[in-house]
C-alpha cells in the first residue's frame, strides 16, 4: 500500500478528507484487501486511545501516571499503524474521543465489513448492553417451496435465521436474504457455504443475485473466482463440469481465476470454468414466481388440513375443537338441515369473520362451549397465511374465555401457536380459571419449556422448593407441575409450533410433544395421582383469575397466536399426536 493511500485513511479518521479523495479511499478499500486490513487496524487504534483518553481524564488516573510519563504515552504495539502513531503526545490522547466520535460514522460510510473482523460501532454497542440476547447469523430463509434437504446437513424453516456453514438441498427453490441486504434465489439442487454476511461460496447450483446498493461490494464464490456485484442482477449456475455467471441487469466484477479483473455489464457473460455452450438461464425462479408458487402450495396444504379438520370434528372423544385457522363460518342451510347440532366448516374472506367475536366449538358438544374473544385479543394471519386465520394474545388484556363443565377421565391437548416471545414468567396456553381439584394449567415458561399441572387437593397448604426462585416457597393446594424440555428460545421467534400435553391417570403418565416429538414423561406418584378431572371457566391464551380479592393480576398472556385447539376426554397415543402434527403442518414443516 502507498503513503498517499495511508494518508487517506488518516484523513478519513481525523474527517479532513474531501469528497474525490473519499471516493478514491472507497474504491481501495473495496478491491484491495491490505488498505481494508490497514483501514480497520486504524480504526481499532482509535479506539484503544479513546479508552487512554477516558482513563487520562479520570484525576486518579492522571495521578497514578509515573510523573516521567506526563508528556508522551507510548501506543501498545499491536495498535501500531504507522511510524507517526507510536508515539504521542497527551494532547493528542485527548482528542482521541473526539476523533472515535468519527470512526463509528465512517466505518457506516464505507459500509464494509470482512468476515472475521468487528466495527466499532458494534463493539461500542455490546459494551453498554452486555446482558441483551444474541444470537449468531448472517442470512435469513425468507421463503421457500418444495425443500427437501441433503440427509445429515442442517434443515431449517422459513424466517430461520442462518448460521454460517453449509447450506445443502436436493430439491425446491430458498429465497435468502443476507443481513447486508444481498437476496439469493437458489434452485435445488444445491450446495452452498454461507461465509458472513457479505460472503457466500456456492459449490453447485443456480441462483438469482439481487444486490441493491446498500449491499454494493456483497461477493459470491465460485469455481475458484470471486463474483463482486457493483450493485446489480446476475445468474450464476455452478456444475461439477462447468460454471458460468451472466449479468441480467447491472455490472459485477470477476476476480481470481483466468478472468481476473474483467468487468461485466447487462447481457454480458462469461465461463468461470468449461467449455462455453449455448445454454441460457431461461426459467430461472424470480421472486415473484417464488412467491405466486409458494402462496398456490400453502392453499393446497390449506385445504388438505380442511379435510382433516373435517373429520376429526366428528371423534367422540372431544371435549372441545376450535379450528380457528378454518375462519369457523357457520352456514346457516347446515343448521336449517338439521344435522347434528355441530359447525360446518368453511373459508375465505368473509368466513374469517373478522369483528366476530365468538371462537365456535365445532365438536359433538356443540355450541355452548363457545368461547367469547375478550379485550384486544385479535385476528391475524395463520401458519397456512393470510387465506387462514389465528388470535392474537399479544396484549395483556387478550383472552378467549369458555366454559366447560363436567368431569373426564383423561386429558389431551392439542394446539397449534406462533410463539413471538416469552416475556412473562408463565405464558398461557389454556388455563382453569380458579385451578381447583382436578383443574389444570397448560402453559410455557420463560426458558423455554412446557408446563402442565392438575390440581389434586387445593385445600392443602404446600411448603416446596421452588426451581425457579431457588428458595423454599408455599403454595395454596397439592399439585405437581410437569415440565418438558426446552422447546423454545429467542432464535424460533414467529416460528410456528404443534404443542400437545396428554395426562393420562390410567396410565400414570405425563406426555408432552412439539411438533410430533416427544419433549417431556413423568410418572405420576400415587401421591399426585387423581382419576377425576374437570375443566370449568377457563381461558385460551390469557389466565384472567376473576376471582381474585385485589384489583391485581399476574400477567400471563401468550405473546404470540393460537390457530386450532383440540381437548380430548382420551389419552391420545404418540402416534396419534404425529398423525395430528403431519396432518396440521404448514408449509416447511
Amino acid at each position: 500500500m502507498d503513503e498517499a493511500t495511508r494518508n487517506l485513511i488518516f484523513k478519513a479518521i481525523d474527517q479532513t478528507i474531501v469528497p474525490a479523495e473519499f471516493d478514491r479511499l472507497q474504491d481501495a478499500i473495496e478491491q484491495d484487501d491490505e488498505v481494508r486490513a490497514e483501514y480497520l487496524r486504524a480504526v481499532t487504534l482509535c479506539e484503544s486511545l479513546s479508552e487512554i483518553a477516558s482513563e487520562a481524564s479520570e484525576p486518579n488516573a492522571i495521578a497514578s501516571r509515573p510523573a516521567h510519563d506526563d508528556r508522551t504515552w507510548k501506543a501498545p504495539a499491536a495498535c501500531a499503524v504507522g511510524a507517526h502513531w507510536q508515539s504521542l503526545s497527551w494532547s493528542m490522547i485527548g482528542l482521541a474521543a473526539t476523533i472515535l466520535l468519527t470512526v463509528g460514522g465512517a466505518a457506516f460510510w464505507f459500509g464494509l465489513q470482512k468476515s472475521g473482523t468487528t466495527n466499532v460501532a458494534d463493539r461500542g454497542e455490546q459494551s453498554v448492553e452486555r446482558n441483551e440476547s444474541q444470537i449468531a447469523g448472517h442470512a435469513t430463509l425468507r421463503r421457500s417451496v418444495d425443500l427437501k434437504w441433503s440427509a445429515g446437513g442442517n434443515e431449517y424453516r422459513d424466517g430461520d435465521v442462518l448460521t454460517n456453514g453449509r447450506l445443502q438441498f436436493e430439491e425446491g427453490v430458498a429465497e435468502i436474504d443476507f443481513f447486508c441486504g444481498a437476496t439469493l434465489i437458489v434452485e435445488g439442487p444445491a450446495a452452498l457455504n454461507i461465509e458472513s454476511d457479505w460472503s457466500v461460496k456456492v459449490a453447485s447450483g443456480r441462483l438469482r443475485a439481487n444486490v441493491p446498493p446498500a449491499a454494493r461490494g456483497f461477493i459470491v464464490k465460485a469455481a475458484g473466482s470471486e463474483i463482486i456485484d457493483l450493485g446489480t442482477e446476475f445468474a450464476l449456475e455452478v456444475k461439477s463440469e462447468n460454471a458460468r455467471v451472466e449479468v441480467i441487469d447491472g455490472e459485477l466484477e470477476i476476480r481470481g481465476g483466468e478472468h481476473d479483473g474483467s468487468h461485466l455489464l447487462t447481457g454480458e457473460r462469461q465461463w468461470l470454468k468449461g467449455a462455453d455452450t449455448a445454454e441460457s438461464f431461461d426459467g430461472l425462479s424470480t421472486i415473484d414466481e417464488l412467491k405466486s408458487r409458494q402462496e398456490n402450495a400453502a392453499s393446497e396444504r390449506f385445504a388438505a388440513w380442511q379435510a382433516h379438520a373435517e373429520e376429526l370434528r366428528q371423534d367422540d372423544r372431544l371435549i372441545a375443537y376450535f379450528p380457528i385457522a378454518a375462519g369457523q363460518h357457520r352456514e346457516p342451510t347446515a343448521l336449517a338441515a338439521g344435522g347434528d347440532g355441530g359447525t360446518e366448516l368453511h373459508t375465505g374472506p368473509d368466513a374469517n369473520a373478522f369483528g366476530s367475536r365468538t371462537v365456535r366449538n365445532v365438536a359433538r358438544t356443540g355450541d355452548g362451549l363457545n368461547g367469547k374473544l375478550i379485550g384486544p385479543v385479535e385476528h391475524s394471519s395463520g401458519r397456512f397465511g393470510s387465506k387462514s386465520s389465528g388470535l392474537n394474545f399479544g396484549r395483556p388484556g387478550s383472552r378467549v374465555r369458555t366454559r366447560i363443565d363436567g368431569e373426564y377421565q383423561a386429558f389431551s391437548f392439542a394446539c397449534w401457536v406462533r410463539i413471538d416471545g416469552l416475556e412473562h414468567v408463565y405464558n398461557a396456553l389454556f388455563m382453569s380459571d380458579g385451578y381447583e381439584t382436578g383443574e389444570l394449567h397448560w402453559q410455557i415458561r420463560n426458558d423455554g419449556r412446557l408446563m402442565f399441572s392438575v390440581m389434586v387437593d387445593d385445600t392443602q397448604k404446600i411448603r416446596r422448593f421452588s426451581e425457579l426462585d431457588q428458595r423454599e416457597v408455599e403454595t395454596a393446594g397439592l399439585a405437581r407441575v410437569y415440565y418438558s424440555d426446552p422447546i423454545w428460545d429467542i432464535s424460533k421467534s414467529g416460528q410456528w409450533f404443534h404443542l400437545a400435553a396428554v395426562y393420562d391417570p390410567a396410565g400414570r403418565q405425563v406426555m408432552q410433544y412439539a411438533n410430533g416429538k416427544q419433549v417431556g414423561s413423568h410418572e405420576i406418584l400415587d401421591k399426585f395421582h387423581i382419576d377425576t378431572l374437570r375443566i370449568g371457566a377457563a381461558e385460551i391464551g390469557n389466565w384472567g383469575q376473576p376471582f381474585r380479592k385485589t384489583p391485581w393480576f399476574s400477567v400471563r398472556n401468550l405473546n404470540g397466536t393460537i390457530d386450532e385447539l383440540a381437548i380430548f376426554d382420551a389419552a391420545l397415543t404418540s402416534e396419534e399426536i404425529t398423525t395430528l402434527f403431519q396432518n396440521g403442518k404448514p408449509l416447511g414443516y
